[in-house]
C-alpha cells in the first residue's frame, strides 16, 4: 500500500513562465490528488511548496520571470 502523503512530499514539478500564475492542484494532476486550489508565489524565489500536498514547484527559467 502506498502512502500518498509521503509520495506527494517527494513530488517535484518544473514549470515555465507560461504556466504562471501558479496554482495547485494543476489541471494535469489526477483527481485523487485534489485539494482546495491555492495560488503559490514563485516568481521571487524560483521555488514554491504546496502547503496541502507538499508538491515542490520549480521555475525553469527564473530570469524570464524577473524581467517580463
Amino acid at each position: 500500500m502506498q502512502n500518498h502523503t509521503t509520495d506527494n512530499k517527494q513530488r517535484r514539478v518544473e514549470i515555465t513562465i507560461e504556466d504562471l500564475p501558479l496554482h495547485c492542484p494543476t489541471p494535469s494532476m489526477p483527481i485523487w490528488n485534489s485539494h482546495p486550489r491555492v495560488f503559490l508565489p514563485i516568481k521571487d524565489t524560483g521555488e514554491a511548496l504546496c502547503p496541502y500536498c507538499g508538491t515542490l514547484y520549480t521555475l525553469k527559467d527564473k530570469t524570464s520571470a524577473e524581467h517580463p
